[in-house]
């Protein structure tokens, strides 16, 4: 087993954790372009902790417009092992009322203006995503989420839109339609790159509005939602704070197998290979191609 590096992406109420110590922002290049911003690399009890800021400092980037490639390139040569989404999202079920926090279990994509693979013409390779989170890593969030006295339900399926509109009223009522629980804009494709990228993946969604369905609450505002966020972040800085004490120091092979999601993955033979793209994945494919 190898070192747990806990990588968290998420928004500007959780860049200062309790308990972070050393703190530093530290810039990484990726063949990919530029991620959204510097890491903040830091330990807490002595792990090591990369925190992202998925918009960037200041919320630079529109959903469309991050470099999710560049984002979980990043945190991979960083050493990232585990890694949690802390998303914003809303609510298709009325169950779910803003101020909760989800630990999502699918998600449905139906984003279309964002690259969604390392993987291209020059070297094929197809992963599994019928389980895209892992489900011990969700095991250690809630189990924080309790300690902390966070009120968190497991479960549900996330929809993932393209934005940066929120939802007509007919779209949110065919999600709803389709079973969904909460809808957002960010965690498609970061959750199928994170796959290739061998990385455990899991998300704590954490609900700020009804989206457009509820007769109640009309049209989502975004003066609302912004007062949830700001209610949320306490909440949240302490789930993952507790999180990083409490995660193994050693990283825990996923049972959904995240960490290797690689093996028999690579379709393309060898010879056939682009080796232009290959310099390109050499942080992805490091482990696949060195066994």
């Amino acid at each position: 087993m190898t070192d747990c590096v806990l990588g968290v992406i998420g928004g500007s109420g959780i860049y200062d954790l309790p308990g972070l110590a050393g703190a530093e922002w530290v810039r990484v290049e990726t063949p990919w372009g530029e991620p959204s911003d510097d890491l903040r690399i830091g330990h807490i009890d002595g792990l090591k902790v990369v925190f992202l800021p998925r918009h960037g400092r200041g919320h630079v980037h529109s959903p469309s417009d991050i470099n999710y490639r560049a984002n979980i390139d990043a945190l991979k040569r960083c050493g990232v092992t585990d890694l949690v989404s802390v998303s914003a999202c809303g609510s298709l079920k009325e169950e779910l009322a803003p101020g909760t926090f989800v630990l999502v279990e699918q998600f449905i994509d139906r984003t279309f203006a964002r690259p969604k693979s390392f993987f291209a013409s020059g070297c094929v390779a197809h992963v599994s995503m019928a389980y895209p989170v892992s489900p011990r890593l969700v095991d250690h969030i809630e189990a924080a989420a309790r300690a902390e006295g966070v009120t968190c339900r497991r479960g549900g399926t996330y929809l993932a839109m393209e934005g940066p509109q929120f939802s007509s009223l007919g779209e949110s009522h065919l999600y709803r339609s389709w079973g969904c629980d909460v809808i957002g804009m960010t965690n498609m494709p970061e959750a199928k790159l994170a796959r290739e990228a061998e990385i455990c993946y899991a998300t704590v969604a954490m609900v700020t509005d009804y989206d457009s369905w509820h007769p109640d609450h009309g049209e989502v505002d975004i003066q609302a939602i912004l007062q949830v966020l700001r209610d949320n972040a306490h909440n949240a800085q302490r789930l993952v704070a507790r999180l990083a004490r409490d995660i193994p120091r050693r990283h825990e092979p996923c049972p959904v197998g995240s960490d290797r999601a690689l093996d028999h993955a690579l379709m393309t033979a060898p010879d056939k290979r682009d080796p232009a793209l290959m310099a390109r994945l050499a942080a992805i494919t490091a482990r696949v191609l060195s066994d």
